[in-house]
């Protein structure tokens, strides 16, 4: 494998913020920086990589809180969300004093991504797949070449995300998921946003929320 990972869970939440390293040339990614910024700066350094880029898959406060500043700490962009998604992104300050989360400016990252598009962390692509539902610009990142993927809160081993928030949608949620994401391998391992790893072939034969036996 030409990628590596290490799973750092931040805040209260527990969400997996990943950081995402190619062994090729040592340049990385954070992918949602959600908060305990000291936490990630020193992971990074044990790590002794190069950021080059902070990757987010949706708005939502746990894992976009702590995005700008990491970003202004390495000096590097943000790419991700899906526009779609600036919404959560302005109430962030209003998001973070309600849960006590340290105070934060709202931002607009340096790209938008759209549905189909590819980011790169050094010589590893990543393929973008926009998967409305648990909000409605939430993105998945997927390496075919290592068959990982990271899929934020879209679904969990088990389970799927929520779609009680503002312009969440629950059929968007469940065809995100059978439409797009059950159509990759099966043998591709998902990073969720909380909890623990699994395959797409493991939820679609048995999470109870979405697997093929629920649609035949």
């Amino acid at each position: 494998m030409n990628l590596r990972v290490v799973v750092i869970p931040v805040t209260l939440y527990q969400q997996n913020c990943s950081l995402l390293i190619c062994n090729e040339t040592n340049k990385a990614a954070l992918v949602d920086p959600g908060g305990d910024v000291e936490k990630l700066y020193s992971a990074v350094t044990k790590e002794g990589v190069q950021i080059e880029k902070i990757l987010l898959t949706h708005g939502h406060l746990d894992h976009c809180s702590a995005a700008r500043v990491v970003a202004d700490h390495y000096q590097v962009s943000i790419e991700g969300p899906h526009k779609a998604d600036q919404f959560w992104i302005d109430q962030l300050p209003l998001q973070c004093a309600q849960a006590g989360f340290p105070a934060v400016t709202v931002f607009q990252p340096d790209r938008y991504l759209e549905d189909r598009d590819t980011v790169t962390v050094g010589n590893v692509s990543l393929d973008v797949y926009h998967c409305p539902g648990h909000t409605p610009g939430h993105l998945v990142f997927h390496d075919s070449k290592n068959q990982l993927a990271w899929v934020g809160d879209v679904i969990f081993k088990g389970s799927i995300g929520r779609t009680d928030f503002p312009q969440s949608n629950h059929q968007a949620l469940i065809d995100s998921i059978r439409e797009k994401l059950f159509k990759l391998d099966d043998a591709t391992q998902f990073i969720p946003g909380h909890g623990p790893t699994s395959t797409f072939g493991a939820e679609r034969a048995t999470n109870p929320f979405v697997a093929d036996a629920r649609y035949r």
